[in-house]
């Protein structure tokens, strides 16, 4: 028996409100399975922006926010 089978054979069984569960689930099932293909990834977002941030760049930044944060000696 296949499990679409399976699937339907148990859904018959069961009251019609339990039927508009296993529905429910299945429709969120499908849009958390299409939200996860269409991410793009932000390098991908970014790669035609003509954007070059260095190693350096980000060095700087990071002393620029974090150069005055008091520091805890343990």
């Amino acid at each position: 028996m296949s499990i679409e089978q399976a699937i339907i054979d148990n859904l018959r069984v069961l009251p019609l409100e339990k039927q508009q569960e296993v529905l429910d689930f299945v429709e969120f099932l499908k849009t958390k399975s299409r939200l996860k293909v269409a991410r793009p990834s932000i390098k991908g977002l970014c790669a035609g922006l003509g954007v070059h941030i260095t190693e350096e760049d980000i060095a700087q930044v990071r002393q620029e926010m974090w150069g005055d944060f008091p520091k805890e000696d343990f």
